[in-house]
């Protein structure tokens, strides 16, 4: 099956050459999440507060495309601090039920804009086609 490029309005615009969100076959590929407002802006708070928004992000794009939480089957994250491994667990956990998706956790050098998280994740689902939701 061909990709097919979803829309995503609720969530912030892409920045550079890259699709927010890409459909093959069953699976929903989501780029990479910063805490950027999906109005405009950035959430400079503290790392707790980024993977909010970087979470509540992430539930809006599933929702454009007709899905949740609950249907992510992977995810990664990346930090610039290990030592915010906590709280970024913290905020993330209470997303999800006691079903989590599959996870990996990385500590990166820097990531854009100066962040100190980004989470990308799989879903599994298909989403509606344009004019049959």
């Amino acid at each position: 099956m061909a990709k097919r490029i979803l829309d995503t309005p609720s969530a912030p615009a892409a920045l550079g050459p890259y699709s927010v969100a890409v459909q093959s076959g069953g699976l929903v590929f989501f780029s990479g999440q910063v805490a950027l407002k999906p109005e405009g802006g950035r959430t400079d708070g503290g790392i707790g507060e980024q993977t909010r928004q970087v979470m509540d992000n992430i539930g809006a794009m599933l929702a454009d495309v007709g899905l949740n939480y609950g249907d992510i089957v992977k995810s990664t994250i990346f930090m610039t601090d290990i030592g915010d491994y906590p709280e970024i667990n913290r905020v993330y956990a209470s997303y999800f039920d006691d079903a989590p998706p599959a996870r990996s956790a990385i500590q990166a050098a820097a990531l854009p804009g100066g962040f100190g998280v980004e989470i990308e994740v799989v879903a599994a689902g298909n989403a509606p086609r344009p004019g049959n939701t």
